[in-house]
């Protein structure tokens, strides 16, 4: 059985040009609709992410871009673990406590300090080189505290429609990789 992916989007909700928007419509996905999308709350963006999960039935896979990552890290340690989540695609974290990110999203330095317990689910945290949001170390920490795989998505920016990456077919060859690596082997009976 395919699991249902969850769209976890980061600020402004991921606009109609984003792959998560366009991944949404193409697998069917599930999706996190903030009411406040611009002002991340870490209690409350995490209590929303709950309920989607509450509601849709069958196993599940994350997928979360940017503030959307602090979301399902802070989600993980408010709620603990989920049977039902197979794993989670982790794609530019925003860190709140990049410096300078006071000027870039002052809104983003709610979601500090970012959870470093580990992930109760697998993981694949994808980063860019150049992230305006999140240096490569940061990330690779980051990976590191969840207990998450991790892999550098080049020089990619924020990996989003103004970096070029509305589509990203990269991305769904790694969620494809990703979904094969979280699968258990079937078993054989003779």
């Amino acid at each position: 059985m395919t699991p249902t992916l969850i769209i976890v989007p980061g600020l402004g909700d991921s606009g109609p040009g984003h792959w998560q928007t366009l991944w949404q419509h193409r697998f069917g996905a599930g999706r996190v609709q903030q009411d406040d999308p611009d002002h991340p709350l870490p209690e409350v963006w995490a209590a929303r992410l709950h309920e989607v999960v509450g509601a849709t039935p069958g196993e599940l896979v994350l997928v979360a871009h940017s503030a959307g990552v602090a979301t399902v890290a802070h989600w993980a340690r408010l709620f603990g673990a989920e049977d039902r989540v197979r794993g989670a695609l982790l794609v530019a974290p925003a860190d709140p406590g990049q410096p300078g990110m006071a000027d870039l999203h002052p809104e983003l330095l709610a979601l500090a300090p970012l959870p470093l317990e580990a992930l109760p689910f697998p993981a694949l945290l994808v980063y860019s080189e150049n992230d305006p949001y999140c240096t490569p170390e940061r990330a690779e920490a980051l990976a590191g505290a969840w207990g998450a795989s991790a892999v550098s998505a080049g020089e990619a920016g924020h990996i989003n429609v103004d970096s070029g990456h509305g589509e990203w077919p990269d991305g769904e060859i790694l969620l494809s990789e990703a979904l094969h690596a979280w699968t258990p082997p079937a078993v054989v009976r003779f």
